[in-house]
């Protein structure tokens, strides 16, 4: 079975991976702009780890922003 090239996928196929792949650049790029800016005390474990972790698609970047930034405390 040949293998499926872009010109054979539908309009709305080609769309949704094209959103799809935005999606994970942005969220990839606000994640790195963050490890960048934020101070090391302010991220749970080392900016080099969440960095790299940010790689991995969507769960990489989702995952820095549910568990790798310290919550401010409120008084």
């Amino acid at each position: 079975m040949p293998r499926t090239q872009w010109i054979d996928l539908p309009p709305a196929q080609r769309r949704m991976i094209l959103a799809l792949a935005s999606l994970q650049i942005s969220l990839l790029g606000a994640a790195l702009w963050d490890i960048c800016r934020r101070p090391a005390e302010q991220i749970n474990g080392s900016k080099a780890a969440w960095a790299a972790a940010s790689f991995v698609n969507f769960v990489g970047p989702l995952a820095y922003f549910v568990w790798g930034r310290r919550r401010e405390e409120t008084a």
